[in-house]
């Protein structure tokens, strides 16, 4: 769904209250998919959410709740009776219980599971096999499997009873579970109907394995030519297969939880989250930024003497920092793009930090004449000018040092650069900006 479509929506939603919001709702769901009804209801203050959520029809509830991020399904949940708790959930599938346990209390769990066939509460069984962070926690069931001897037209017989609207091959296993290839459609329909399947086998890249972290595994998907790959584990069964639209969700969830993490808050944090709840959650994040505050404030302390004297270095200061921060903030986006690529590791970065120097003192030169002149004619000092043009050009050397080395580092011992590097870096930028700065106004102009 376009985000100029959805924003029209929640905009529509919001002009209107009561019966006629209902009516309104109403007609984006005659409109939008299923799922997007989900991320429509999440975009509302509770109230109206938990009201529109009562015209959902019953059996779009486990679609739309799927959809939608868990603090925001959290509060569906919580909200919602037993018997249509437990209507809900009778006969739910594996993936979509897999999608809402962490919502769901373990008897909830447990009454889905016993409404189950034998067949999905295996599949969920196996799932939680794999933590969070593996592909075979994720994989598809709509599927067909076939023996190595089946006959194409038993095959194609197995393909018209199944009707899984993205069938487009099938997958050889046999007798013991273990993967042994897979048959497209058209060379299925194309094959005489007597002829064994795995004489058919298409040529294709290896499975997945269903250890392998899901963010490798959908880059490797979307990087192949297929729709979808199957899955194995490390005796080689076939554990289900990993389809293009789940590769494309991860990526999107991916960037998505990277991007809040900059901001200490999590990807499924709900945007009418109680306001209590929103603040506990921020406040660590608030402290932590504190402290390096703290810290570079402590760097201007220690040159009190130095501004009271030379007014014109706590002018300029922030002209210091916001430079070093500026170049840092490229060099560090580009080193966690390419470690999230696996474009990078300890044979390639020195070449990379080789590189980023360089570029680094080609700016800090070309930018700290610039502002040299400027701070010269402003302040009538031509000392002035040259003390901001050796600071500038060490921070932003500084900057991009760090932005190579920082990330790389706190990906070695497995911690997200995405979530504290920008923290460190600005830490970096500030204190050896300020220090530089104040120390050569220091050195120069009351020596």
């Amino acid at each position: 769904m376009p985000q100029q479509e959805l924003s029209q929506w929640v905009e529509d939603l919001n002009r209107v209250h009561d019966e006629e919001q209902e009516r309104v709702f109403s007609e984006a769901s005659e409109v939008l998919e299923t799922s997007e009804l989900g991320l429509l209801l999440e975009s509302l203050p509770i109230d109206e959410r938990l009201a529109l959520w009562q015209t959902v029809a019953p059996e779009e509830r486990v679609e739309v709740l799927v959809a939608m991020r868990s603090d925001a399904r959290g509060v569906l949940i919580d909200n919602l009776s037993m018997p249509d708790l437990r209507a809900m959930l009778h006969g739910l599938d594996a993936e979509d219980l897999i999608e809402l346990s962490q919502s769901l209390s373990d008897k909830l769990v447990d009454f889905a599971l016993a409404k189950m066939s034998q067949d999905q509460k295996s599949w969920y069984e196996q799932s939680q096999q794999y933590d969070e962070d593996q592909i075979g926690r994720y994989v598809d069931h709509s599927l067909v499997m076939l023996t190595p001897n089946t006959r194409v037209f038993e095959a194609l017989r197995a393909v018209r009873r199944a009707e899984h609207p993205m069938l487009d091959r099938v997958y050889i296993v046999d007798k013991k579970g273990h993967y042994r290839g897979e048959v497209s459609l058209p060379v299925l329909l194309a094959a005489d109907g007597q002829v064994r399947v795995d004489s058919l086998e298409d040529d294709i890249a290896s499975p997945l394995k269903a250890e392998m972290d899901v963010y490798d595994a959908a880059e490797r998907l979307e990087h192949s030519d297929q729709a979808a790959m199957a899955v194995v584990d490390d005796a080689g069964r076939f554990v289900g297969r990993a389809t293009l639209r789940l590769a494309m969700e991860i990526t999107r969830e991916t960037y998505e939880a990277r991007l809040m993490a900059r901001a200490g808050l999590d990807e499924d944090t709900d945007l009418f989250a109680p306001v209590w709840l929103s603040a506990k959650r921020r406040a660590l994040w608030l402290g932590i930024n504190l402290l390096t505050a703290f810290l570079a404030s402590w760097t201007i302390g220690l040159f009190e003497a130095t501004l009271s004297q030379v007014v014109a270095l706590a002018v300029l200061m922030p002209v210091v920092a916001s430079m070093g921060g500026i170049a840092g903030s490229q060099t560090l986006t580009l080193i966690i793009r390419g470690l999230a690529m696996g474009q990078i590791t300890f044979g390639n970065v020195w070449s990379l930090a080789k590189k980023e120097l360089l570029v680094a003192c080609l700016n800090g030169v070309l930018w700290a004449v610039v502002i040299a002149i400027v701070a010269a004619v402003w302040f009538s000092s031509v000392a002035i000018g040259g003390v901001i043009a050796a600071a500038i050009t060490i921070n932003i050397v500084v900057a991009a040092i760090a932005g190579v080395v920082i990330p790389v580092i706190l990906d070695k011992y497995e911690i997200d650069p995405a979530l504290s590097g920008s923290v460190i870096l600005t830490t970096v930028t500030d204190v050896v900006g300020f220090f530089t700065f104040l120390g050569l106004g220091s050195l120069f102009l009351l020596g």
